[in-house]
């Protein structure tokens, strides 16, 4: 090639694949969107409803259930620490899901479905760019969402309970400098393991232009691998299922904090989220996109 040739055959002259679709433009374009608004402000008000229904305690603590669920109800208003870490236990297993496999699930396949996304594509912005910027727009809005929850929970819990020891009863006493550590690594791998989530959403946002098919199809077959995760006679079978490690981060509230798991279940989330990131972008730069 000769120097001063443009890299790409057949492009106009200044034309650079790296400089369309700028992440910037994307996240504001992403900000503006209603679902963006109300998931991220559902993660500050949550915080807020759970600290407004702890006002209505009255005095029965015999309905808190048992095991770590009771033990986390128990300690939660007893500082700003454990108030946080209730708030993260009650939103893991579903809310949290839902809103990362909105973010994922809605990217692609709402641009299909509103006649846009073969105009991006014209404009033309590489398609491996395409979805590279809007994989990185929805884990930055993810990730956000994530910090939104807990910081608001941190913040009002402080407020309100004051700064204490993080306390459980799988766990000595925690100093709430060392709690706080500790809690930045539940944050830290609950993050890994909803990537799992994201890596599915994102696939199913590619392979279909219906935005709420894709949603919905990620949260179901999670749920789906959270239900056969309890059946005992799957026995050693259950290890491979994307939730059988999602609650290991119990572990690193315990005392000495036991991370065999946590590894464990990192290695099986940054599997499939790589297995299906990869199938997401393989298929996306082979099909034919009409709509």
């Amino acid at each position: 090639m000769m120097a001063g040739t443009s890299p790409t055959v057949g492009a106009a002259a200044g034309y650079r694949p790296s400089a369309t679709l700028p992440f910037g433009a994307e996240f504001r374009r992403q900000a503006s969107r209603r679902r963006t608004q109300l998931a991220l402000g559902f993660m500050v008000l949550l915080p807020l409803i759970i600290l407004i229904a702890f006002q209505f305690d009255t005095g029965d603590d015999d309905d808190n259930g048992r095991g770590e669920f009771g033990s986390l109800v128990e300690f939660a208003t007893s500082g700003g620490l454990n108030f946080t870490l209730f708030t993260i236990f009650v939103s893991a297993s579903f809310l949290l899901v839902v809103v990362v496999a909105l973010f994922f699930g809605d990217t692609v396949a709402s641009e299909a479905s509103w006649g846009s996304l073969r105009y991006l594509l014209a404009i033309p912005v590489p398609r491996a760019r395409l979805l590279t910027v809007k994989l990185l727009v929805a884990l930055a809005y993810s990730a956000l969402a994530l910090l939104l929850l807990a910081g608001t929970a941190l913040l009002i819990g402080t407020l309100r309970y004051g700064w204490e020891p993080l306390r459980s009863t799988v766990a000595a006493q925690l100093e709430p400098g060392e709690g706080l550590l500790r809690l930045l690594g539940v944050l830290g791998y609950l993050a890994v393991v909803l990537l799992v989530v994201a890596g599915l959403a994102f696939l199913l946002s590619v392979v279909t232009d219906a935005a709420l098919g894709a949603v919905g199809g990620a949260v179901l077959l999670w749920i789906l691998s959270s239900i056969l995760d309890q059946i005992t006679a799957l026995g050693a079978l259950r290890a491979f299922l994307p939730t059988h490690y999602s609650t290991a981060w119990l572990g690193l509230l315990s005392t000495p904090v036991q991370t065999d798991d946590v590894v464990r279940g990192a290695i099986s989330a940054i599997s499939y989220t790589t297995l299906f990131w990869g199938l997401a972008f393989w298929r996306f730069t082979r099909k034919d996109v009409v709509s």
